[in-house]
């Protein structure tokens, strides 16, 4: 009776939330939004968005890739259609900083997760050589530390890097 409950529970679970997978036990997993691949999953970077999101194609399995947005994990960078100036011009640093430590055009994604927008991941993102990107941005003064949330505006803090 409780594995034909179990059962019955998964197969609800999964009508409920298409993409949703059970366990061989039927045990019910992780809710789509919820999953993370750990990587490393190998891509090639089609394009530096802005400071804190790249364009990739990554390979997910043998000749398999998937194009994508990704949004490093872990950091906020000012966006280029800011509110002020200061901040437009920093976003435009940050881009071009990321530009400059992406010439290889490779990169390598873990800790992979849906993001809030559709269409587009969360990772952490390392250069080939292991160069952690969020703490590169971080070191730099070209973004802040982000955990989700709300965001704190660029043009009302007196901390942006000249």
């Amino acid at each position: 009776m409780k594995a034909r409950l179990s059962r019955l529970i998964a197969s609800a679970a999964v009508a409920l939330w298409p993409g949703l997978a059970a366990a061989p036990d039927h045990t019910v997993l992780t809710p789509p939004g919820r999953e993370l691949l750990p990587g490393p999953v190998p891509a090639q970077v089609i394009q530096v968005i802005d400071g804190d999101t790249i364009a990739v194609k990554a390979r997910i399995w043998l000749g398999q890739e998937v194009e994508t947005r990704v949004r490093i994990a872990g950091v906020d960078a000012p966006e280029l259609a800011g509110r002020c100036e200061r901040e437009r011009a920093l976003a435009a640093r940050a881009r071009a900083f990321l530009e400059a430590m992406l010439d290889s055009g490779e990169v390598v994604l873990s800790q992979i997760q849906y993001g809030k927008f559709a269409g587009r991941v969360v990772a952490r993102v390392e250069t080939p050589a292991g160069e952690d990107l969020s703490a590169a941005l971080l070191a730099a003064g070209l973004a802040r530390p982000y955990a989700g949330g709300a965001r704190i505006p660029w043009c009302d803090t007196a901390e942006l890097v000249e």
